[in-house]
């Protein structure tokens, strides 16, 4: 693959997010490539279709010169953040690979954390509008107010169709082409990528195979990276022209310059998207007039990939694994909802490349290989302690996460659950007034179940306390789980370190927060209002406004649980979720702003532009209008919320002023 002339394969300052497929680390092509792992890696099989299909994907990129792949902008910082892994089927077939949208909104959310300027995403799912679900649509809306580009996969079902999350707004699709630069028959097409997509080299694509190897591929999976890795190499120009990276304008120029269908007459030219790829035109778009002298990596010489992976030339698979991965039918998981789906074709197979993949637990003492299974014969771990054969290897530091949701409990898997409901003698483990019951005469066992973090009916953590006070957080969250039963809690707040994965019954998998029980609160609406007001007074006026002030204050809560609920993993997602446990500070406020007869209109988070030093500081505003003259300026309160800590805490005072509506 060329690189951009004179760039040298990027800056090590961009950095790139692959969100895939587990990736082998130890493959030759990514010796000294600077690659991380923000939330770890689960141990894998090195023949899973999803090892296969992230470590191609990421070596499209970050292969490094002189080595049998070399990648198109090696020299940028990678993010390896793993969504999709084998589930069921074996050995690289049956089975498939995918995630949940909530997955992939926690790992956008991941790369956002970690500086991504750039987040690959060489999956899809199949979706008549091309939506996406309201919290994936919440991370993607954060990547473009933070101007970072998501470039996705158009999706390999060969119709007027699209996918998730490349047709969502702000979103870079790209579908495959082939040699002559002609549309693969397997790329999609539709009304969206008309305006937000390209089509790029899909055809023929070397990548590299765990263990070492290299094999050619089709699809828009292998298209997407192609332009990700040419986008990182445009902002590494913009910094070596002193100037700060762009990728949104990058984008834009991407598609500006891309070049349109040949005829614009032919019924076919909606299978061009918005055109293809112009490395130079975008190029003279970006630096305003640089032209490039040297062909640009547009692989349009599919066959001599090919040829380069005859087999005397391509490094042999160990004994044992396939020579090739085939094709599988698409599933999505089950229990989880709608899923993403990885977007290849195997080379020389029709059809895509699609199942389900819930991330196994990582854990050394897992036995290598996940719970139930043996360690594979030459494969590591995957947790770091062994060594970095499949490319396992712990987070490079704790994720701090501070949630809102309410509690439920799993039992991993029917034995579990069978277990239980033999040792409670007639009682119903499902119940939770039965469980709680066996929990108070057997307090043991709530470290025998996996306590959930829920969104409405969604799992979205296992709560899993730790350490010398072990039996102090199981307390609290039974407490907790009394609470919702017989006091009418609603919300139960938990702050803490993602500190693995653990797979329900069901099949999902969830990560896992170890808690800081200090943080841990639960609570209903209604009392903890009453809590921060008092109790409503006797007189006749004093009780219209407490009234006032009651519907206020439950009105903010409400907004915060319901309507900007969110997986408590941003800094501005800790921000807001504590703000909502402030209930006195936030009541000050709504008091102030009754007596005043004005209403909340807008919630919103910023980063401070002011801090103290190793704190990590947002500003919480209130924006509140007047309903019977909005020609009044608007009352803005703000206050400061230092998320550096596992525990938030609020800093300074409350400030107020007018801003014009």
């Amino acid at each position: 693959m060329s690189r951009i002339p004179g760039q040298g394969g990027g800056d090590p300052r961009i950095t790139v997010a692959v969100l895939d497929g587990p990736v082998d680390l130890a493959h030759p092509c990514f010796e000294g490539a600077a690659l991380e792992l923000p939330a770890g890696q689960p141990a894998f099989d090195p023949r899973d279709a999803a090892a296969r299909h992230g470590t191609h994907v990421a070596s499209i990129i970050f292969g490094q010169p002189g080595s049998g792949v070399e990648g198109i902008a090696p020299r940028c910082r990678g993010l390896i953040i793993p969504i999709f892994v084998e589930r069921g089927g074996g050995k690289g077939g049956g089975g498939g690979l995918a995630c949940s949208q909530l997955d992939l909104a926690r790992a956008i959310v991941t790369a956002l954390e970690n500086g991504a300027h750039f987040i690959n995403i060489s999956g899809g799912q199949l979706s008549p509008s091309g939506a996406p679900e309201p919290m994936l649509a919440q991370a993607i809306e954060r990547c473009a107010r933070r101007n970072v580009l998501i470039i996705a996969a158009a999706g390999n079902d060969g119709c007027d169709c699209l996918h998730v999350p490349a047709a969502a707004r702000n979103v870079l699709a790209v579908g495959a082409m082939d040699a002559e630069g002609a549309p693969l028959a397997l790329s999609n097409y539709g009304a969206a990528y008309r305006t937000q997509g390209l089509l790029a080299p899909g055809d023929g694509i070397l990548g590299a195979t765990p263990g070492g190897g290299a094999e050619a591929r089709r699809g828009t999976s292998y298209a997407a990276p192609h332009v990700t890795g040419q986008a990182a190499l445009l902002a590494s120009r913009q910094l070596a022209a002193g100037r700060p990276p762009d990728p949104l304008a990058i984008r834009a120029a991407l598609l500006a310059s891309a070049t349109p269908c040949p005829d614009p007459d032919d019924g076919e030219c909606r299978r061009f998207l918005a055109g293809r790829i112009d490395m130079n035109a975008a190029t003279r778009s970006i630096e305003g007039g640089i032209v490039m002298t040297e062909g640009i990596a547009t692989q349009l010489d599919a066959r001599a990939h090919a040829a380069e992976l005859q087999p005397q030339d391509a490094q042999p698979a160990p004994a044992g694994w396939p020579a090739a991965t085939a094709a599988f039918p698409s599933a999505g998981l089950p229990g989880m909802g709608t899923a993403v789906h990885a977007s290849d074709e195997a080379a020389g197979e029709a059809g895509m490349l699609a199942a389900s993949g819930p991330v196994v637990a990582s854990d050394c003492g897992c036995g290598c290989g996940g719970k139930g299974k043996e360690k594979p014969a030459g494969a590591d771990c995957g947790c770091g302690c062994g060594g970095a054969k499949s490319g396992g290897a712990p987070p490079k530091k704790p994720q701090l996460v501070y949630a809102l949701g309410t509690l439920a409990y799993d039992f991993g898997s029917e034995a579990r659950r069978d277990s239980i409901a033999q040792s409670m003698a007639g009682g119903n483990p499902l119940s939770p007034a039965d469980f709680l019951a066996h929990l108070e005469a057997n307090p043991w066992d709530a470290a025998s179940v996996i306590w959930t973090l829920n969104l409405d009916a969604t799992p979205i953590y296992a709560v899993h306390p730790a350490g010398a006070f072990a039996e102090a957080g199981y307390k609290i969250l039974r407490d907790a789980l009394a609470a919702q039963l017989n006091e009418g809690a609603d919300i139960v707040s938990v702050p803490g370190i993602i500190a693995g994965t653990s797979t329900l019954e069901s099949g999902q998998v969830v990560p896992l927060i170890m808690p800081a029980i200090r943080g841990v609160h639960f609570w209903a609406t209604e009392p903890l209002v009453t809590h921060v007001l008092g109790a409503r007074p006797n007189a006749a006026a004093a009780q219209a406004t407490y009234d006032r002030v009651t519907a206020g204050l439950t009105n903010f809560l409400g907004r915060v649980y319901y309507d900007l609920r969110n997986l408590g993993v941003a800094g501005e997602e800790r921000a807001l979720n504590y703000a909502a446990t402030n209930a006195i500070q936030i009541a000050a406020v709504i008091q102030r702003t009754t007596t005043e007869e004005l209403e909340l209109d807008t919630i919103s988070v910023k980063r401070s532009p002011v801090c103290r030093p190793d704190s990590e500081c947002y500003d919480v505003e209130l924006s509140f209008f007047n309903p019977n003259n909005t020609n009044i300026a608007d009352r803005v309160h703000r206050f400061t919320v230092d998320v550096s800590d596992v525990v938030p805490v609020t800093i300074g005072t409350v400030r107020s002023w007018a801003r014009r509506a």
